[in-house]
């Protein structure tokens, strides 16, 4: 079932998406004996992340981490890189029990490799995410999506209008700065969660939420296939949101 909220500014939309992962996080800690939890990487996510490193009543010893992508070509100390982002967000806030990064080194085909066999364990029960401009979730940009990917994490070329969006956000000072390629989650592991919760903000994104809310599902707009996901939750602020209904 597809939820919609619309509030009115960054800090409030992500207070109220905090609650709503911590509220998720203890009543699921209460059936199992650990979580396991997607998390994106991206300024949009900074005032989630933060409301919910300040939740009490979570038992973080007890959830695992993942992330859902990572730049090729970065210095394991770039602060670009996400794993790093993550670390100083979250990561290296709460104790979690296990943190799962990233991390390309000198043979990305075995990273790849490697984190597939960890995201494949056991079932993702949460995914936290936002929408990039071109419609993507993770770094699955039009022209790479595949709703029904055959890989679970898979090397990427990323499109111009993304490295773009990460000059805009103050991540890199120069589009040439920004990798051209990186290591992507794919789309079937984020949907196979039982929980998504998508946290979108700012009017350079009322495009992409429009078509991934109002328009069809495909691929043109990756983020349109979270529609279709049987337990969905997006936070919207007024600007991102502006063409949707709640």
């Amino acid at each position: 079932m597809k939820d919609v909220e619309i509030l009115p500014d960054k800090d409030t939309l992500g207070r109220a998406a905090a609650q709503l992962v911590a509220s998720l996080i203890r009543d699921q800690l209460g059936d199992r004996d650990k979580l396991r939890i997607i998390f994106a990487a991206a300024p949009s996510q900074t005032e989630t992340l933060a409301h919910l490193v300040a939740a009490g009543g979570i038992d973080w010893k007890r959830i695992e981490a993942f992330h859902m992508d990572e730049y090729l070509g970065l210095p394991a100390d770039h602060p670009a890189r996400f794993a790093n982002w993550l670390d100083a967000h979250l990561f290296k806030q709460v104790p979690f029990g296990r943190v799962n990064r990233i991390e390309p080194g000198d043979n990305p085909a075995g990273t790849v490799a490697d984190y597939t066999a960890l995201l494949q364990q056991a079932p993702i029960d949460l995914v936290l995410c936002g929408i990039g401009e071109t419609g993507h979730i993770a770094f699955n940009d039009p022209d790479v999506a595949d709703f029904n990917d055959a890989a679970s994490v898979k090397i990427v070329t990323l499109d111009e209008r993304s490295r773009s969006q990460q000059v805009d956000e103050g991540c890199f000072s120069s589009l040439d700065e920004v990798p051209k390629q990186a290591i992507t989650i794919t789309i079937p592991p984020l949907m196979s969660a039982k929980t998504v919760i998508c946290v979108v903000s700012g009017a350079h994104k009322r495009g992409a939420v429009t078509a991934a809310l109002t328009g069809p599902v495909t691929t043109a707009c990756p983020a349109s296939i979270l529609t279709t996901h049987p337990d969905v939750h997006f936070f919207l602020d007024e600007e991102a949101g502006a063409d949707v209904q709640p």
